[in-house]
């Protein structure tokens, strides 16, 4: 299949995939774990889970379209409830981690384990391992996604050098399906805040609603006029508030409207593409 311009399913001009990271408190506590004495700064990551995500969810059931969570393997374990009903409305559950890890930071050996826990604590709780991976905060290696394709991973979500699902080259002949992200499409980097610890460090911002809107609306209209996979990514605690969830709702309709954009998981990408 060429990936010069995409051949997307029934005609669609372009493809979107709505994902959403579910890292609850464990943002935080990366971070510095020190936060985990700072109720706070912890509760910034729990409203995510406790109201957050619930918002999301009714935004995307009114509109019919059908969501990635990345999930760590600890969220799945300690917000079961949560995650059955993301399951149960027909959304997909991807593999984040399992602590929120900077994966860069580990020996191969513990990838691979922090790997395998994270597939298996979905596994347990879904029924389903994931399909899909994507690194939580912080980098990754190819040996990374060398291991995630080692332990029944299918897709990547994780890297920005292209606008169009492709086959990552893992060498000895390997590949891995990469469906690439873009910051500027990420809630998180517009809006998340705290005093301390610092986030930012240097403590600019937090963004102007309206030209966050415009500049998703302005990513969208790109990737629709050459063919290209929008994929935007969503923290629970900073889109669901009840301020911003209409930033969600004016974008998914204005993408709606246009007719011809196939709204798709990371499985269903993984399908249409073949791996």
């Amino acid at each position: 299949m060429t990936l010069g311009r995409p051949k997307w399913p029934a005609g669609h001009r372009c493809a979107a995939m709505i994902t959403v990271n579910l890292n609850a408190e464990l943002f935080w506590l990366q971070l510095d774990p020190s936060c985990g004495k700072m109720p706070k700064t912890l509760s910034l990551g729990q409203y995510g889970m406790t109201r957050g995500v619930e918002r999301i969810m009714d935004v995307l059931d009114q509109r019919k379209i059908k969501a990635t969570f990345f999930t760590p393997g600890w969220v799945a374990e300690n917000y079961s409830e949560k995650l059955l009903e993301v399951k149960r409305r027909g959304h997909e559950i991807a593999a984040l981690g399992y602590r929120h890890e900077n994966m860069a930071l580990l020996t191969d050996e513990e990838q691979e384990a922090v790997m395998r826990k994270s597939i298996e604590a979905i596994k347990r709780i879904c029924g389903d391992p994931p399909r899909g991976f994507r690194s939580p905060e912080g980098e990754l290696t190819l040996e990374t996604l060398r291991i995630a394709k080692k332990c029944g991973i299918e897709y990547s979500s994780n890297l920005c050098d292209d606008d169009r699902p492709y086959f990552k080259d893992l060498g000895q002949g390997e590949t891995l399906l990469e469906i690439p992200i873009h910051w500027a499409n990420y809630d998180l980097p517009y809006f998340a805040f705290n005093y301390h610890p610092a986030f930012p460090a240097g403590q600019g911002r937090i963004a102007g609603y309206e030209g966050v809107l415009s500049n998703w609306k302005d990513e969208f209209y790109g990737c629709r006029e050459y063919g290209l996979c929008y994929v935007l990514q969503l923290d629970p605690a900073v889109i669901g508030a009840p301020g911003r969830i209409s930033l969600l709702e004016d974008l998914l309709d204005y993408m709606k409207e246009q007719g011809d954009v196939w709204f798709a998981r990371g499985s269903e990408m993984t399908n249409f593409f073949g791996n």
